[in-house]
């Protein structure tokens, strides 16, 4: 199964993918994949950095939103791109995420950088059950 795609004539000054995995927990490791993929190429990155991060939300898309936003402030604030995630995804009371984000600091030097995400836009937004599986369809903002 493809883990994503980027979507063409979407849209200027953005960048647009379709994510897919046969479980919300697969949906979210690919959608932070296919965002550090619009980052950096992240077969450069080494594993030397590791981050957690815990949210909770009250709808499904609330909560890839979120974590979404979250890769984008770490990167923004501790200067970290991820390369490899393991996410849990709970149901209680809405939803409930742990993830486990691996990755490096910056290094302008040696990473192939491609677009600095400003934001995760709410603009066609949506996460779809298809069958047995799960494609999310997300913009970010460059």
């Amino acid at each position: 199964m493809m883990k994503f795609k980027y979507l063409e004539d979407v849209a200027i000054a953005d960048i647009a993918f379709e994510a897919y995995g046969k479980d919300l927990n697969e949906l979210f490791e690919n959608c932070a994949l296919a965002l550090s993929d619009c980052m950096v190429n992240s077969k450069e990155i080494k594993i030397k950095a590791k981050k957690e991060i815990k949210l909770k939300s009250e709808k499904l898309e609330g909560l890839l939103y979120d974590f979404l936003s979250e890769i984008i402030f770490i990167k923004d604030t501790d200067g970290i791109l991820f390369s490899k995630y393991k996410i849990t995804i709970r149901a209680n009371n809405g939803f409930e995420l742990n993830a486990i984000c691996q990755g490096d600091k910056i290094d302008y030097e040696k990473f192939e950088l491609r677009n600095d995400v400003k934001a995760v836009t709410m603009h066609m937004f949506e996460i779809k059950k298809i069958g047995k599986n799960y494609k999310a369809t997300v913009v970010v903002d460059i």
